[in-house]
C-alpha cells in the first residue's frame, strides 16, 4: 500500500523539526503539500517546501542531516525510518520552475502556522498552479483542477493565464508548457469553470 501523509502528521513532523531549530526558518509549501495544508487534498505522497532565504535553507539542511535525514535526490531528503521524502527547494525555484518573485513577498503566499522557530506559509494559487502545470503530469492536472474548484471565487483565470505566460516566457520549453496551460484551460471549459 502506498504511504501518504496527512495534514496533522505533516504538522507533527514540522513541530519535531522546530524543537531542534535555534533560528527562524521560513517554509513555503508548494505542490500537493500546499493542497493538503489547505484542506483541499486529504493527503500527499511527497512533501514539497521552498526555503526562500539561502542562509535559512543551509541551516535547515544542516539541522535535518543532524536528525538523520539523508539526501536521496537533488532536492529530496529521507530519514531511514520514514516513508516519505521531503523535497526542499532553495530560493524561488520549484523543480525546474523559477518563480518571478520571492514567495515571501506580500501576497505571494498565505500564512498557515508559526512555531517558535518555524514559519509555515502556502504558495499563492497562481504560482502553485503554474509550477504544477510546468511539470504537467496527470496528477498535476488533477491537483490544479481541485484547487480551482475549491477556490473558484478567488481565482482570476485571466490573471492565471498572464502569470503563467510570463513565467513560461523565461523557460527553454515554452511551447511544451504553454500547451499544458491550453490543455488545462480546455479542462476548465469542460468543467464549466471557464468560458
Amino acid at each position: 500500500m502506498e504511504y501518504r501523509l496527512n495534514k496533522q502528521t505533516l504538522l507533527d513532523v514540522l513541530g519535531q523539526w522546530n524543537a531542534f531549530l535555534k533560528r527562524k526558518i521560513h517554509l513555503i509549501a508548494c505542490g500537493g503539500t500546499a493542497l493538503t495544508l489547505l484542506d483541499i487534498k486529504q493527503s500527499t505522497k511527497d512533501v514539497d517546501f521552498l526555503v526562500p532565504i539561502e542562509t535559512e535553507y543551509k541551516y535547515l539542511i544542516k539541522t535535518i542531516k543532524d536528525l538523520g535525514y539523508q539526501q536521496k535526490t537533488v532536492s529530496g531528503w529521507l530519514r531511514q525510518e520514514d516513508k516519505y521524502i521531503f523535497d526542499i527547494f532553495p530560493g524561488k525555484r520549484i523543480h525546474t520552475t523559477e518563480l518571478l518573485e520571492s514567495p515571501l513577498k506580500e501576497d505571494k503566499h498565505t500564512f498557515l502556522k508559526e512555531f517558535s522557530h518555524l514559519y509555515i506559509g502556502i504558495l499563492n494559487d497562481y504560482d502553485l498552479i503554474a509550477s504544477k502545470l510546468f511539470r504537467g503530469s496527470s496528477v498535476d492536472f488533477e491537483d490544479c483542477l481541485m484547487l480551482v474548484k475549491a477556490r473558484s471565487k478567488k481565482i482570476d483565470i485571466k490573471y492565471l493565464v498572464e502569470n503563467f505566460n510570463e513565467l513560461a516566457s523565461y523557460d527553454i520549453s515554452e511551447n511544451r508548457i504553454t500547451k499544458n496551460l491550453n490543455d488545462f484551460l480546455a479542462l476548465l471549459r469542460e468543467e464549466k469553470l471557464y468560458d
